[in-house]
């Protein structure tokens, strides 16, 4: 394993319960996607160009010279390789710098194949697939984001010359943050409001060039550079978010994405039979895998501060002998625990919520739509609470680590700066639990007709029963009952939702309900995708799991899970009556009883995850546990150490410390 010749975690590893390595591809997915993600991380690891030691020292222009550079060579490598989608995406994923790339693929090129018709799948998809062209995906403007609706880019039709007009006709107008626009892109799906003669149709998606395939210079008509520096040394800041206006830029009719409408040659909208809803497939797709994602980024910071605390030694020390190790105050424990199973909570829920979009997209193709509305709800609310959580988690693993967490060489700074725009890109996160929220009232306000609650939303049609039903906790161990914690989280999110539907109805408009009773909406709209991650891990436990040890440690997890969320959230279910004092005092004992379990398999657990030294770009996080000479050495490395008296010692300290400031030159 990669790492010094001496490993100064062995002793955590020899008390693993369980195969480490069956834990591995379960992680993984499946031995494929196991050994396909082995492989690709350690081809990045293993070559020098995508090293990334020195990146929170690098400025604003060395940083995305470097994500050139490592684009570049990323795909040169991709292509040496004859690298398949799957193995080619993991590749660009292990390199772990944000760039114009992601947004290439993750968006533009997702969107031609979600809203363009035949035509324009066969003329841009293989110009995008050969990086011929590099696409962004430009919706967000200066004055509004989340609310789409309210876009003032426009695209005005000219019969005369079959060609659309875009305009920025106000500041607020401009196009601002998306990704790869600043520098890097040639082409950018525009979203702007569709205008033929007085009337105005709404918000459609155009192909727009942007930049001469030539010489890179802007074309006439565009206004484009980069909005500046973004939060965190290093962080988002390799990420090129632009800024674009148009003035009077002509675009030929065909480049409007037709998949949806399109406006013939006398000017005239049609209209396609499938739902408008499809315009948001992309960012649908972007969501599933936004939370799949979270996963990965909650596991290496989870792995980051697991590793270390087992290290980490401070008090207890008896008779001159070794301090108590960190992870062994439960303290540290119930800090990083539940984090730890949230991970694999949330790697269960992005499994299962990449077979619902699968299974949607299937559906589609048969114009059935049935599913989509539940789809959204899905994607929205689960991609709000896993960045959520784990932007948090984030924060608390650095603060797990104690002050050496807060140094750039910790890995944590970084990965935080980096993750945390997920909180508001595709969807700012509380606007999300909103449209969840609207989808569950409108369930409940169906209950008791012939419309079924399915898939997520099953449980509502057991109303009846869970506005009335009681815990049925008597001991500790009852909480390890899956059946019992599954109705306690039904329990709360029906009661939630009826009280909120309830208070609708007295309101003089529904408008003016949700208005005043958005944060109970939020809240409640949380409490249904806990019950999702809650139901999907209990799902996960049901499947046969190959690995001695492997279940088990998982239904520890799984518990540890369940029994965090009721404590942090204990309010909910007391409130509600899901469960009473005495019950919620019964689920903290087992829940300290649980992270007795998890002790010897920490590490283990980690490991798990099979992170490379390189990926989680951790001092503090080695795979070898060798902290404080690396801590040493990479403290050297520091510029401000390249002399040994700073320059501007004679400057400004010398006459300082000789009491000659009068004569020093401030």
């Amino acid at each position: 394993m990669e790492g010094a010749s001496v490993d100064h975690l062995a002793h955590e590893r020899n008390k693993a319960q369980f195969d480490v390595e069956a834990m591995k591809i379960v992680w993984a997915g499946s031995k494929h996607a196991f050994d396909v993600s082995n492989r690709m991380a350690r081809l990045v690891a293993n070559d020098p160009v995508f090293c990334k030691d020195d990146r929170h020292l690098l400025g604003r222009k060395e940083l995305f010279k470097e994500a050139m550079r490592k684009a570049a060579h990323g795909w040169r490598r991709i292509n040496e390789l004859r690298l398949s989608d799957e193995e080619a995406s993991r590749f660009r994923s292990f390199i772990d710098e944000p760039s114009f790339i992601d947004a290439h693929w993750e968006m533009f090129v997702t969107t031609i194949k979600g809203q363009g018709n035949e035509e324009q799948k066969q003329k841009w998809l293989p110009l995008a697939y050969k990086l011929q062209i590099i696409g962004c995906y430009a919706q967000t403007e200066l004055g509004h984001g989340s609310n789409v609706r309210g876009l003032e880019t426009t695209a005005t039709f000219d019969p005369r010359s079959d060609e659309f007009v875009i305009n920025s006709p106000t500041l607020t107008s401009t196009k601002w943050w998306p990704g790869g626009l600043g520098k890097a892109s040639t082409h950018a799906i525009v979203f702007a409001r569709l205008k033929l003669g007085t009337q105005d149709h709404g918000v459609h998606g155009f192909i727009v060039q942007l930049r001469s395939l030539d010489d890179h210079v802007p074309l006439p008509g565009i206004t484009i550079g980069d909005i500046g520096m973004k939060f965190g040394n290093g962080g988002y800041n390799a990420m090129d978010n632009g800024f674009l206006r148009f003035d009077d830029v002509l675009v030929p009719r065909n480049h409007m994405l037709m998949g949806l409408s399109q406006v013939t040659r006398e000017g005239k909208v049609l209209e396609s039979n499938v739902p408008r809803q499809l315009a948001y497939g992309a960012m649908v797709y972007v969501r599933q895998f936004i939370v799949s994602e979270a996963s990965t980024a909650l596991s290496r910071a989870v792995c980051i501060a697991t590793r270390y605390s087992a290290i980490r030694r401070q008090f207890g020390s008896h008779d001159g002998g070794p301090e108590t190790q960190v992870i062994d105050y439960k303290t540290q424990q119930s800090r990083l625990f539940p984090l730890l199973a949230s991970a694999y909570a949330f790697r269960f829920v992005g499994e299962w919520l990449k077979l619902l979009y699968a299974d949607l997209t299937r559906r589609i193709q048969s114009n059935d739509f049935s599913t989509l509305p539940e789809t959204h709800a899905c994607t929205a609310g689960l991609k709000s609470l896993t960045t959520s959580v784990t932007a948090g988690a984030i924060e608390e693993c650095r603060k797990l680590c104690g002050g050496h967490g807060y140094l750039c060489s910790s890995g944590l700074p970084q990965l935080f700066a980096a993750y945390v725009p997920a909180c508001t890109y595709e969807g700012e996160n509380n606007v999300m639990l909103l449209q969840v929220a609207k989808f569950l009232v409108k369930i409940v306000s169906q209950l008791g007709s012939e419309k079924r609650c399915v898939g997520t939303t099953a449980y509502m049609e057991r109303i009846e029963h869970l506005m009335h039903c009681s815990c049925e906790v008597q001991e500790a161990e009852d909480w390890l009952k899956p059946y019992v914690a599954m109705e306690v989280f039904e329990a709360r999110s029906m009661r939630m939702l009826v009280a909120c539907a309830q208070k609708i109805s007295k309101m003089p408009s529904q408008e003016e309900g949700f208005s005043e009773l958005s944060s109970d909406l939020a809240e409640a709209a949380t409490a249904h995708c806990q019950l999702i991650v809650v139901s999907k891990f209990i799902e996960k436990l049901r499947e046969d799991i190959p690995g001695e040890g492997v279940k088990d440690q998982l239904e520890v997890l799984c518990n540890i899970c369940i029994l965090s969320l009721i404590h942090k959230h204990k309010g909910d279910f007391l409130s509600t009556r899901s469960i009473t004092p005495k019950q919620a005092s019964l689920g903290n004992d087992q829940l300290r009883h649980l992270y007795t379990q998890v002790r010897p398999n920490a590490i283990a657990l980690v490991d798990a995850f099979n992170h490379t030294d390189h990926y989680l770009g951790s001092v503090l996080g080695r795979y070898d546990g060798n902290v404080y000479p690396k801590l040493y050495d990479e403290a050297w490395k520091d510029p401000l150490n390249d002399s040994v008296v700073p320059d501007g010692y004679a400057e400004y300290l010398r006459p300082m410390l000789k009491q000659q400031l009068h004569n020093a030159k401030l």
